[in-house]
């Protein structure tokens, strides 16, 4: 089967709609990490993503008969608008099933390259679901967006391309993984040509579904997934992508959303392009690898695999940019409520640049202040805090606290005395009319809600913070409700930055 995937990716018809993509070097990123860091440029392709060569491969080998009844598929995103793409050229007739929260944008980018877009459900299974039948009814071809040989093997080109690109030594190729087409692809090419050469998958923490399922030595089925980078947002890998990277993949590494946004910065001024999070997942996974592991003057490749991006989101990804890229550490520092502790809170600070500070009179005794500055690297906020500490400041660090950097710095402003039962949760609402309804009219009428924050980020989904006032005999409804509402959320009750400033 191995010999099988060498064959399929030396034979397969991706050039008839593709041309090699660029290895290029990225000098400012390369001389931060002290090692040699390339990047496979997939993002240039004609529909900005690699998707369209494993769409294409697959449908190349089609029968006439096949292409002449029409291709279906289930996508949000960069496959879709491969398939449709690939159908154009081929003169086939492509329906794409697309939840009803896919933006607007990724649905005309669709029906521009010819596609007949289908709006079913809430989410890509529902999608996927409803593609399944719209298949057996009309009789059309199904383009699976990874866990297909053809398609595997479309994807595998770009390793291909890599190895003729850069005949040198690499000591590791990182690639972002999702369901698993792509590193199934590269990794069963590679290994088998240059064994030497590390093949090391990158995802995010929240949405790890490979690296997991390869620790458990079976594929598992994620009850949820972030939806950051969501070209990567995938809760079960496929069958096949599973069996290549537990034979081939060397290992894999996890980022965060702020580490993810880095690495867009760090794309953006080493090239003057914008990829989307998923295309920035492997530069994010490359420079972690290096850091972990003390690697020094090693060639490493990362596959900027996608600029899909939507450019509102470019607000969110720049503010978190900077504590991604350990330039921003943010703290709750406790001081006297009296006159004068301001000056010495300043005088503590020094020269350092402030990037935020925020403060709202709560208490008669001390007063709490969130505070951003502005660093170097990720060991001075350690050292930071024992400064504060040191001067008889309380500190508490929130430079990695999810809810503090998307809601509480925009919220200081004390506690309540009427927020009685008050429980906290973070939700991740579809960005769509309707989604506050739903979650409005589940809701039972007996419990209050005494907070409520939201900003749009420019994602597909939005970020809300909202404390219910819920006696604790309801906590069993409670949680029914949210199981009900089926919207992501994080229980955030305990959070330190919540007992400090609301």
């Amino acid at each position: 089967m191995s010999n099988d995937y060498l064959k399929r990716i030396l034979t397969s018809r991706v050039y008839d709609v593709v041309r090699e993509s660029p290895l290029e070097y990225a000098p400012l990123a390369s001389a931060r990490i002290g090692n040699r860091l390339l990047l496979k440029r997939e993002d240039q392709l004609d529909v900005f993503s690699f998707k369209l060569r494993g769409a294409y491969n697959k449908m190349a080998h089609l029968s006439a008969e096949e292409l002449q009844r029409g291709v279906i598929a289930a996508s949000a995103g960069n496959h879709a608008q491969g398939v449709a793409y690939s159908a154009k050229r081929l003169g086939a007739r492509a329906v794409i099933v697309m939840p009803e929260t896919t933006p607007q944008v990724k649905i005309d980018g669709v029906r521009r390259h010819g596609g007949e877009v289908v709006l079913a459900g809430e989410s890509f299974s529902d999608a996927y679901a409803h593609a399944v039948e719209l298949e057996k009814a009309e009789g059309l071809t199904f383009v699976h967006p990874f866990d297909d040989p053809d398609v595997i093997a479309g994807q595998g080109t770009v390793g291909m391309e890599i190895l003729h690109q850069h005949p040198g030594p690499i000591h590791a190729i990182f690639v972002p993984i999702g369901g698993g087409g792509l590193i199934a692809g590269v990794a069963a090419y590679v290994k088998q040509l240059r064994p030497e050469i590390k093949v090391i998958g990158v995802q995010t923490e929240d949405s790890a579904a490979m690296a997991l399922s390869v620790a458990a030595k079976e594929r598992l089925n994620l009850p949820d997934v972030g939806l950051f980078s969501d070209g990567t947002a995938v809760k079960q890998v496929g069958a096949e992508t599973f069996r290549l990277a537990q034979q081939y993949v060397d290992d894999y590494v996890l980022v965060d959303t702020d580490a993810v946004c880095a690495a867009i910065k760090d794309v953006f001024q080493d090239t003057r392009s914008v990829v989307e999070p998923a295309g920035a997942l492997a530069m994010a996974g490359a420079m972690r690898y290096a850091q972990q592991h003390g690697l020094q003057h090693q060639t490493l490749i990362a596959i900027t695999s996608g600029a899909n991006m939507n450019f509102d989101r470019l607000r969110f990804v720049a503010e978190r940019a900077e504590v991604g890229l350990a330039r921003e550490a943010v703290f709750a520092l406790t001081i006297p409520e009296q006159r004068g502790s301001f000056l010495r809170l300043t005088d503590a600070l020094g020269n350092r640049s402030v990037t935020e500070f925020n403060y709202r009179i709560s208490d008669a005794e001390q007063a709490h202040v969130f505070v951003g500055l502005q660093i170097h690297s990720e060991a001075e906020i350690a050292e930071l805090q024992q400064h504060f500490v040191d001067q008889g400041f309380p500190t508490q660090d929130l430079t990695h606290n999810e809810m503090a950097k998307t809601h509480i710095r925009y919220m200081v402003g004390g506690r309540s005395p009427l927020a009685e039962h008050e429980q906290l949760y973070r939700f991740e609402f579809p960005e769509r009319p309707g989604a506050l309804r739903k979650f409005l009219s589940s809701m039972s009428p007996e419990w209050n809600i005494s907070l409520f924050h939201y900003r749009n980020q420019g994602d597909d989904y939005g970020r809300v913070l909202i404390g219910l006032q819920v006696p604790p005999s309801d906590n069993a409804a409670l949680q029914k409700f949210l199981d009900v509402v089926g919207y992501p959320s994080w229980d955030e009750t305990d959070n330190p930055a919540f007992k400090l400033f609301l």
